[in-house]
């Protein structure tokens, strides 16, 4: 196939998800719009227990539903899913590439790389990286599973190290992004704080996000430091996490739920952005108004976002350790306008949509030079 422009890809696509959550929606639809030929994402629903909003409609990707057929539940060890109508989805789509999830535990994808097999068309993977612990015996079909593709984009530069452990050689970095480049200039702001300095929180209220740390943290605090802490943001732990304000930091403000335009004013005044939790599809927008970031260590996405530069990760769960980088945060404004301005850059020039993009480009261009 001739490969005259890097910056597409001269053929079909095709891409297999399990589901197609809201978020991910700008990407696809920013990567079919670099693939000459389009791109075809095959995908179904998730269950009612996982609570994912999902894409029901792309722009420029067109979206082919697949019948899950779950065994057990996606947080378990032994879950499984086939997705029937794969083999007809590919017969009616005659891709050039297929992208699929790097996961084994999906078990009709065997058949649709079979199926590009045959015809000497190459299957890239796509995940978050490997696990190194588990019974051998499933160590052993994780690892047949990736050297049967053509190569595997990572999410992070943590989750490339984990496959060239099981010994792959194709292995590319696409650093996972959820929002495009800054559409504004980096804000300016003041020196010394109003005040107090705001402390800004932005996401779902569930258990998991771990809200509790951060109202014990910031009542921890000397009270010289002591935030205006604003939380933004509904979901069912929003009730209990009130009560508990009143009672360990009256001064936390609930605002509900915002988005959008909604949001622009509250990441423009704040001075920090914390995430005490997991998830966290904000951090990156965070950073896109120049705030630096307290986060939880994660699954090895936060570690290319969030470097000693532009903020701090601290281990999960671990109250002592966010209050103390809180407080350290906090304590000199300075620094932590510098900090800001780091976040900015890293997701104006390194971790953002339209990269993230040009690394799938890069890796289909890269594994069909060989076919």
């Amino acid at each position: 196939m001739d490969n005259r422009n890097t910056q597409t890809f001269p053929g079909r696509l095709a891409l297999q998800q399990r589901v197609i959550p809201k978020y991910r929606a700008p990407f696809f639809d920013l990567l079919a719009d670099s693939c000459e030929g389009g791109l075809s994402l095959f995908a179904g629903q998730p269950l009612p227990v996982e609570s994912i909003s999902t894409a029901k409609h792309l722009e420029s990707a067109e979206i082919v539903q697949a019948q899950n057929r779950h065994v057990r539940d996606p947080q378990s060890a032994s879950y499984l899913c086939w997705q029937q109508g794969v083999i007809s989805w590919l017969d009616s789509q005659n891709p050039d590439a297929l992208i699929v999830e790097a996961n084994p535990r999906y078990l009709s994808t065997y058949g649709a790389i079979r199926w590009m097999k045959k015809r000497n068309r190459p299957v890239l993977g796509w995940g978050l990286g490997t696990a190194q612990h588990g019974h051998p015996l499933e160590k052993y079909f994780r690892q047949t599973f990736l050297k049967s593709l053509d190569g595997v984009i990572a999410y992070s530069q943590r989750g490339a190290n984990e496959y060239h452990t099981l010994g792959l050689e194709s292995v590319f970095v696409a650093h996972n992004a959820v929002s495009r480049r800054p559409q504004q200039s980096l804000p300016k702001r003041s020196l010394t704080f109003a005040d107090a300095p705001m402390v800004l929180f932005v996401g779902r209220l569930q258990e998991r996000k771990r809200i509790d740390i951060l109202l014990a943290s910031c009542a921890g605090l000397p009270a010289a430091l002591q935030p205006r802490l604003v939380i933004v943001g509904d979901g069912p732990a929003l009730p209990g996490l009130q009560s508990l304000a009143e009672q360990e930091y009256p001064r936390a403000e609930f605002t509900g739920a915002k988005h959008g335009s909604e949001l622009v004013s509250y990441f423009a005044d704040a001075d920090l952005f914390a995430l005490p939790g997991t998830g966290g599809l904000a951090v990156q927008e965070a950073m896109s108004y120049g705030l630096p970031v307290i986060v939880a260590h994660g699954d090895g996405t936060q570690d290319d976002l969030v470097r000693q530069k532009n903020g701090w990760q601290v281990p999960p769960g671990d109250q002592t350790a966010f209050k103390n980088a809180l407080q350290e945060a906090l304590s000199d404004v300075n620094r932590l306008r510098k900090m800001g301005a780091e976040s900015y850059r890293i997701v104006n020039e390194e971790i953002n949509l339209e990269t993230m993009v040009i690394s799938f480009i890069e890796a289909l261009n890269t594994v069909m030079v060989g076919m």
